[in-house]
């Protein structure tokens, strides 16, 4: 028996006219996603912040404040040395007789001129100023006592001057006497007077004997 050749089968899958495949699109951004509706009910908690891990360095802690160092104490004030005083030096001419008469004068100018009676202090080489010799005859005390009270004029001669106290003005009258009562008398006188020495005699002399005295 002759064989008869097959037709070929068609599957049910390919019935019917094939149609050509639609192109598949080419992958592009994706769209954004529209946001998902909020869920219904309570907010969710929000979790607790992490801490942080324990060997973290610590915060660093705020430096310690410098304390104000003491105000330094002032130093005590250096006690004041008085330093002497060198006085101006007056010289008026006049005779050894003369000299007592000349101071006599420079007293009254001095009184005339303000010179309060106490600050002035008269020394005499030779006789003694008729003053000194009347109080004298009441006694030192009673001398001294008004030497002490600073209240007028003190009149005193070379052997007693080293006893007088400091006046502003000194009045010496080279009146007479040694040559070394007079440069006694002038020490003396130097180192008392406080702004004026006046000198009342030879003024070659007085300026030998004061470059003695100094």
């Amino acid at each position: 028996m002759p064989l008869i050749p097959e037709e070929p089968q068609i599957h049910e899958s390919a019935q019917g006219p094939r149609t050509a495949s639609t192109p598949r699109p080419v992958p592009g951004p994706r769209p954004a996603a529209p946001p998902r509706p909020g869920r219904p009910g309570p907010p969710r908690p929000v979790p607790p912040a992490q801490r942080a891990p324990r060997d973290a360095a610590p915060a660093a802690k705020p430096a310690p404040t410098a304390k104000p160092a003491p105000a330094a104490k002032p130093a005590p004030a250096a006690e004041s040395v008085p330093t002497p005083t060198t006085p101006q030096i007056q010289l008026i001419p006049a005779s050894a007789e003369g000299a007592l008469d000349a101071a006599e004068e420079a007293v009254d100018l001095l009184l005339d001129s303000g010179r309060a009676p106490g600050d002035v202090l008269v020394i005499t080489t030779g006789e003694q100023h008729p003053w000194a010799t009347h109080e004298l005859s009441f006694g030192e005390a009673s001398y001294w006592a008004q030497h002490d009270s600073g209240d007028d004029v003190f009149y005193a001669d070379v052997e007693i001057a080293s006893r007088a106290g400091a006046r502003p003005v000194v009045v010496v009258a080279v009146n007479g006497g040694p040559e070394s009562a007079a440069v006694s008398a002038l020490s003396a006188a130097h180192t008392r007077a406080g702004a004026l020495l006046i000198v009342c005699g030879d003024p070659q002399r007085i300026n030998s004997m004061l470059g003695t005295a100094a």
